[in-house]
């Protein structure tokens, strides 16, 4: 089973948003990173960028499959993870931690109460074994 850190809040397309101060850190799910395999190149969306809630708004690609990346809230990105352009394999060792994908500022912060919360994810992974 995947790991789920019940301090942050998941998308049903599998990205996690962990709340920073006034910033949201976005990656994707220890479940994703898992289902595609050996990931080998990361397209993060541009600073400065403005997301509307769930659009596709960065590239993940394995040695299997390219996969969208899906803003959780609206907002602005403010930083991205240079380190996964040289690394990218930062997201399959530490999907939680340094394999972060981008930081946004949200446009209402209390979108994130309307994502999942890590047992809300856990059934929704469980259900879809």
């Amino acid at each position: 089973m995947s790991k789920i850190p019940g301090d942050r809040r998941y998308t049903r397309s599998h990205e996690w948003a962990l709340k920073q101060g006034d910033e949201v850190v976005v990656g994707i799910s220890d479940h994703a990173q898992e289902a595609l395999g050996d990931l080998v190149f990361v397209d993060p969306p541009a600073v400065g960028r403005k997301l509307a809630a769930e659009e596709a708004c960065a590239v993940v690609e394995s040695v299997k499959a390219a996969s969208d990346v899906y803003a959780p809230a609206a907002g602005e990105v403010v930083e991205v993870n240079s380190s996964l352009s040289d690394q990218p394999e930062l997201l399959n060792e530490d999907p939680y931690g340094v394999g972060w994908i981008w930081k946004m500022k949200l446009a209402n912060p209390s979108d994130l109460h309307a994502l999942l919360d890590a047992t809300a994810y856990e059934s929704l992974l469980e259900n879809e074994e």
